[in-house]
């Protein structure tokens, strides 16, 4: 076995090879560590690093599949898992001061789901301090840095893992999405994030944000591994009551069946406002492509978004002060200063207004799904503007000027009200070099579809294949 390892991998193209021992899974893990070993004083995209664990993973898998016990297309490929997820034995800070030296005697779902599928655990990875806030830069472990760009923003809350696939580091993520924290750092970072329909994918041991919006999800270099994950991780779980769905089901089987008879809409209203030059332009013309490619293109209306940011702000700050209540009154100054003037506010949210906003968003899903019953998905930016410089307050779209956490989260909030799948694909880069996201979501659990779409979009351009600079270039 040998093979000369790339950042540009994935685990469609290298799973054939494991399986085949072709690729020798130790040999791509020590890989894989020694990236980390180079980029993470760079990159940070880790908080803690598994590397024993790992290799022990990777020897175990290698003989496995030497005995002719593949497991499939994850056997042997290593990963990473954003630090609010819990991993037997392993420390789970959720990035924050809090947490610091908790150690989870159990396995989240999706960790044992991951590893019955015979993936390589290489790390936990940083992350926005109890994944709230869009930039991931946090006073506990410093921030994530940008791939193509060391002084900009990896978005968050998932910015770990987005960083760490987009650089070799691993070459697939797990993260999790309540406003939009997964597609925000794929967007920003250029690489494929999905979140799956709401309770498609188990929360169980998975340390919450706002609980009726978490969702988790994977990042990955392309389409077809993303596909390829949720596979593994997907399905009713008995111990969250709000999962469902089958187990393995084959996301990815109907991804080359190309874009005909199939409508996308593009909302008239919203997801188009003050939005960077750049940015509009690549998403229009990854949209012209789909249109190209034998899709019907329509403009839909999308009335009431406006208020889904009062509304994602009002159910996330209420749900967030159930779980951190108790340490706000003996800990509140183990809490970074933007976590903690958020949760300090959360009193401002009567439970009238809590259930207020429920109904309303249940309002607004409905009208969401109405719309998507005369498209199969719909088409926008993912962010409005590429990765902001770290520290940066505000962004500036034309002559208007916005505060940049709420400017990453415009886009993404929608579609974790209303539990729709979507997912961020790369579609081109700014002038400044940086990489631009297309935003897609689709029908309640129709990823099929929505993946079908993202993958035929993926197969026409050259993003995919688009790695950053690397050290020494």
């Amino acid at each position: 076995m040998g093979i000369d390892f790339n950042p540009d991998f994935t685990i469609a193209r290298l799973s054939p090879l494991i399986k085949a021992r072709k690729v020798s899974p130790l040999e791509l893990t020590r890989w894989i560590l020694g990236r980390i070993e180079l980029l993470q004083p760079e990159l940070n995209a880790f908080i803690t690093v598994t590397s024993r664990r790992a290799l022990r993973q990777a020897r175990k898998a290698q003989e496995e599949i030497a005995s002719g016990a593949y497991r499939g297309p994850l056997h042997g490929i290593p990963v990473g898992l954003k630090d609010l997820i819990h991993v037997r034995g392993v420390p789970t800070t959720a990035g924050s001061k809090i947490l610091r030296g908790f150690v989870p005697r159990e396995n989240a779902t999706v960790v044992d789901r991951l590893e019955r599928a015979g993936a390589v655990l290489v790390g936990k990875t940083n992350l926005h301090e109890f994944a709230y806030g869009p930039t991931n830069v946090n006073p506990h472990y410093g921030p994530v840095r940008n791939p193509w760009d060391r002084s900009r923003m990896s978005g968050g809350s998932s910015g770990g893992s987005a960083a760490a696939v987009v650089s070799g580091m691993a070459l697939a993520a797990l993260g999790t999405d309540t406003g939009g924290s997964i597609r925000i750092p794929a967007a920003l970072c250029g690489c494929v994030g999905l979140k799956p329909t709401y309770g498609r994918v188990s929360l169980q041991g998975i340390i919450p944000l706002a609980s009726s919006l978490d969702h988790v999800g994977p990042l990955c270099r392309c389409v077809e591994d993303a596909a390829l994950v949720l596979e593994q991780i997907a399905g009713a779980d008995s111990r969250d009551p709000f999962s469902h769905g089958m187990r393995g089901e084959p996301f990815s089987h109907d991804l080359h069946k190309g874009l005909r008879r199939l409508r996308i809409g593009i909302p008239r209203q919203y997801f188009f406002d003050r939005v960077d030059r750049d940015v509009k332009r690549r998403v229009l013309d990854a949209i012209a492509l789909l249109e190209r490619g034998g899709a019907e293109v329509r403009e839909i209306d999308l009335h009431r978004t406006r208020m889904t940011a009062a509304l994602a702000g009002d159910i996330t700050r209420a749900e967030a002060l159930l779980y951190h209540w108790r340490w706000l009154q003996t800990r509140a100054r183990d809490y970074g200063a933007d976590v903690r003037s958020r949760l300090e506010g959360h009193g401002t949210v009567s439970a009238l207004r809590y259930l207020q906003a429920q109904a309303e968003r249940l309002s607004y899903a409905q009208d969401f799904e109405a719309a998507l019953r005369s498209v199969h998905a719909l088409a926008m930016p993912t962010v409005p503007v590429a990765a902001p410089r770290i520290g940066d307050t505000e962004v500036r779209t034309g002559r208007s000027r916005e505060d940049a956490r709420l400017a990453l989260l415009r886009m993404t909030r929608p579609a974790d009200l209303t539990g729709q799948p979507a997912v961020s694909v790369p579609c081109g880069f700014s002038s400044d070099g940086l990489p631009c996201g297309l935003q897609l979501i689709g029908r309640t659990n129709d990823e099929k579809t929505l993946l079908r779409i993202a993958y035929a979009f993926e197969e026409r351009t050259p993003w995919q294949g688009q790695i950053p600079p690397q050290p020494g270039a």
